[in-house]
């Protein structure tokens, strides 16, 4: 069972990570993309890098240069820069909400490059996820136009670009400790976007609104996500931790809704719904537990909650 402060801090992760597209939605336009990603994993690092000189702890970058450069650009400067872009014409809610479909890339591409089964559930899964992408652009309230059409592509192709990246880490990084993951891939998405973000730094100087959001960005959603995250992984596991893509979207949602005035729709939930049912379907979920765990809370209800049973029907209802 998840201890009460094991839950609170996926909420926390949820929240900070929920809270990277509204960031992200407040800074680009000033920033633009590239410089507000560059901002974003320099800072990162080197608050991660305090966290680790405060704790005494050492990372072995030089010894996985090779690999933190390939993650520092799939699963950091990619998707970062893609998603800042698309967030030029997307709500964060939304951005969000598609974003959720990165388990259903991982699972695909678990298929092709790890020599998992392809069943006819995850074919299932892999045609919900299609019509909950569908649902989500076509019952929205921006104009479906080219820009449009090219944000939502970018947005898949940064859930792709994730995706890829756990895969990746799983073949070729599993000798790094994680933290030299968390502090490398940092340090190497930095390297691949110093000479373009110098090159389209903006000619004025950004509002206060856009630095602060750089700086939550950075600090919040980056640095303590990634804290937050292995900490989870070492104390629940991969897969629990992992859960937290369920609640990222719903986080996203709200602080677009709250903090910006954007527009929640019918159809943000009902594509949510599809894609989460496409990720249970690909990543053959099973629901038996949970179907095991109600039956025993009814009869725990039934047994102690009607002092007239006799004895025999106790016994019958906690069978």
């Amino acid at each position: 069972t998840m201890k009460p402060k094991d839950a609170a801090a996926l909420v926390l992760l949820a929240a900070v990570w929920g809270g990277s597209f509204l960031f992200i939605r407040v800074a680009v336009p000033s920033l633009g993309p590239l410089p507000l990603v560059a901002g974003r994993v320099v800072l990162a690092a080197a608050a991660l890098a305090a966290v680790l000189a405060a704790l005494g702890r050492t990372v072995e970058l030089r010894r996985h240069a090779r690999g933190l450069l390939v993650l520092g650009a799939v699963n950091a400067a990619i998707p970062f820069t893609l998603i800042s872009w698309a967030e030029l014409h997307l709500s964060a809610a939304l951005a969000s909400t598609l974003n959720a479909t990165v388990p259903l890339f991982t699972a695909l591409l678990s298929v092709a490059w790890l020599g998992e089964r392809l069943t006819a559930a995850r074919v299932t899964g892999l045609l919900l996820g299609v019509a909950g992408v569908a649902v989500l652009v076509g019952w929205s309230p921006l104009p479906f136009t080219l820009a449009t059409v090219l944000s939502v592509l970018a947005m898949l192709a940064a859930a792709l670009s994730y995706a890829f990246a756990g895969v990746y880490t799983r073949r070729r990084m599993a000798g790094a400790s994680t933290w030299t993951l968390a502090l490398g891939q940092q340090v190497g998405a930095a390297a691949w976007l110093a000479a373009p973000a110098a090159l389209t730094i903006p000619a004025s100087r950004p509002p206060a609104g856009a630095v602060g959001a750089l700086v939550g960005l950075a600090l919040l959603s980056t640095a303590l996500a990634y804290v937050l995250y292995f900490r989870l992984i070492a104390s629940v596991g991969p897969t629990r931790t992992g859960t937290v893509t369920y609640v990222v979207p719903l986080f996203g949602i709200a602080w677009g809704t709250l903090f910006l005035g954007e527009a929640v729709t019918g159809g943000m939930f009902v594509g949510l719904a599809l894609i989460m049912a496409s990720m249970l379907l690909v990543n053959e979920v099973k629901l038996a537990p949970l179907g095991a765990w109600l039956r025993r809370a009814a009869r725990y209800a039934v047994l102690h909650q009607s002092p007239a049973l006799e004895p025999a029907q106790r016994e019958c209802a906690s069978c």
